[in-house]
């Protein structure tokens, strides 16, 4: 067990029931179909894994000891600095599958500044780690959660930084968790270590290591097949999923991983929102700077969280602030239909495999899409203008949301990157507004985001690209990233000008980037009915809408055919071209 003795959680559970023979076959059954769905990494990969983390710790040390001697530091002082590699995310958590990537924290005494990580640590990392295992290496001082990603040995790393203020050497039993270790921090730095405090509370606080894992990998990929995870757009991050599984293990401590499974579509069913999740009592007694604690009775920004799922490390936060009125009915339509599934896989009328069925955001769900097309005429200006319009969709999403004609607006939680080769400026142009007629179909669509890659666009791919459009000067390439947004309309509802909305959207979310340069980057937001989504979105086996083709009677009486719906290529008229928006027509 996680922790021995007593009560786990804010409330007692709501069975002690053991587990039956049944149950038991129900969760091997549930972990071969994980293992089916290729869930679970061998074991050549997670020793590689352990590898490439015990050299991380030996440089982490020499990057430390590094910087100590460039401050004038003694001897003996510099050999007693120490540092400290840990991990939080899904590998601390014990469900990283293959290919994911490990969150990492380079934990380093009061001495080390972000600005030293930047500067030094790179060169030590070269210096030490064998030659030519570093690939991708990328700095990102900027970024909200300051990082550097990189792969090592083939495995991928995201690290940050995190300092410890009131330490002047750390060890390697340091215990994350303390509050104090947070004393003497800025905002920053304390949201660099609470990915890590959070993980480690959340493993002490679970009855049953082994269930909640395999529980949570059944989550996570059921969240994942269905689109509904990433906090980015307004639905679940990993960690919420993670707090949610961790609280019906409380509640069911002696149940296996499939009872835990079908409890949870259970208890979230019926969880009667905004009630917050919580797996321990929120501290409100310790007091450190000025960092605030999830409290909707002080702060009314609080009272307004739809799912509140609050994190068990201090100062306990809102997870789910993103989550919105659209997202959240999304979420809960999902977890009733796996609800269903989940009661027919337990008395033997259904298969694991169907909780796990991909979802059809693209292939049903919707007749009309807004399309948000972020554009630019190379990857390093693309990238980090997609990144932040990738960051501001949701708040899209809460202007459509709150028009009186729309139902639902319903935000993908990937975006789709593709690579156009032009040959003027009115190809450039049409590139730019959505068009798919220069697609260089030599270099495969790339997905951002969470959930399931449709595809992926490899370095090598863009290189060869660049290398074309260098051999022949009149080529120019442009980088899209398209993000869809599913509109459900009212009943009744004929049209819809969502003209001076997205104008809005576009003035007060897009155009203030303190990055943005008209000349670089480009936004063109289009209304795209089902039929005439890019062939890019569906997999093999997956069919396309149609338009229906309507008859229509002429003078003579004769019938007479719908013409054909438009070119899904064409680019915007010129005045689409010019406003970035478009009128959708309903109907």
């Amino acid at each position: 067990m996680a922790a021995s003795g007593g009560q786990l959680g804010v409330t007692g559970p709501l069975s002690l029931a053991l587990p039956t023979d049944a149950d038991r076959r129900a969760t091997e059954a549930l972990v071969d179909e994980l293992k089916r769905q290729n869930n679970y990494e061998s074991a050549t990969e997670t020793n590689k894994r352990l590898a490439v983390l015990n050299s991380l710790q030996q440089i982490a040390e020499e990057f430390i000891r590094h910087v100590g001697k460039a401050q004038g530091l003694s001897d003996s002082l510099v050999k007693s600095l120490g540092g400290k590699i840990v991990t939080f995310g899904s590998f601390k958590l014990g469900v990283i599958g293959p290919g994911s990537d490990i969150d990492t924290l380079v934990v380093c005494p009061s001495n080390i500044t972000i600005e030293d990580f930047f500067a030094t640590f790179p060169e030590i990392l070269q210096k030490m780690a064998p030659e030519g295992s570093i690939t991708e290496l990328t700095l990102k001082p900027d970024a909200f959660a300051p990082i550097i990603t990189l792969k090592y040995n083939g495995v991928d790393l995201d690290l940050l930084f995190g300092r410890i203020a009131i330490h002047n050497q750390i060890k390697k039993d340091l215990v994350m968790t303390t509050p104090d270790l947070l004393r003497g921090l800025t905002d920053q730095e304390v949201r660099q270590l609470n990915g890590v405090r959070v993980a480690e509370e959340m493993l002490s606080l679970v009855p049953e290591l082994g269930v909640f894992r395999a529980a949570l990998r059944a989550i996570k990929l059921w969240s994942s097949r269905r689109g509904i995870a990433g906090n980015i757009y307004g639905f679940p991050g990993g960690v919420v999923w993670a707090i949610l599984v961790a609280r019906v293990c409380q509640l069911y401590p002696k149940a296996v991983a499939s009872t835990i499974v079908a409890k949870f579509f259970q208890v979230m069913k019926r969880w009667q929102w905004p009630m917050p999740v919580i797996l321990k009592q929120i501290d409100y007694t310790t007091r450190i700077g000025n960092l605030k604690v999830w409290n909707p009775q002080i702060y009314p920004g609080d009272k307004y969280h739809l799912m509140p799922v609050i994190t068990p490390a201090y100062p306990s936060m809102c997870a789910t602030h993103n989550i919105m009125r659209s997202t959240k009915e999304v979420i809960d339509k999902e977890i009733n239909r796996a609800g269903d599934i989940a009661e027919q896989i337990i008395v033997g009328k259904a298969q694991w495999k169907d909780l796990f069925t991909k979802h059809t955001f693209f292939t049903a769900d919707y007749k009309y899409y807004l399309s948000v097309i972020t554009a630019s005429t190379s990857e390093e200006a693309q990238l980090p203008w997609s990144g932040y319009i990738e960051s501001r969709v949701r708040h899209l999403v809460k202007l459509l949301e709150d028009h009186p004609s729309i139902a639902l607006a319903h935000p993908f939680n990937k975006g789709f990157a593709r690579v156009h080769r032009c040959q003027n400026e009115a190809e450039v142009e049409k590139a730019k507004g959505g068009s798919l007629e220069h697609q260089a179909k030599d270099i495969a669509t790339a997905t951002t985001g969470h959930g399931l890659a449709v595809g992926a666009s490899s370095k090598t791919d863009l290189v060869n690209a660049e290398q074309k459009a260098d051999t022949n000067g009149s080529v120019t390439m442009v980088y899209t990233t398209t993000h869809y947004i599913g509109l459900e309309l009212h009943p009744g509802v004929k049209s819809l000008d969502l003209e001076l909305l997205v104008a809005r959207f576009r003035n007060e979310q897009c155009y203030i980037w303190d990055k943005y340069d008209h000349e670089s980057n480009a936004i063109c937001i289009i209304h795209t009915r089902n039929s005439d989504l890019p062939d890019d979105l569906f997999e093999e086996g997956e069919v396309k809408p149609t338009r229906k083709q309507k008859k229509k009677t002429t003078t003579n009486g004769a019938s007479k055919k719908r013409p054909a719906t438009e070119d899904p290529n064409q680019a915007p008229t010129k005045r689409q071209q010019t406003q970035q928006t478009s009128v959708v027509a309903a109907g």
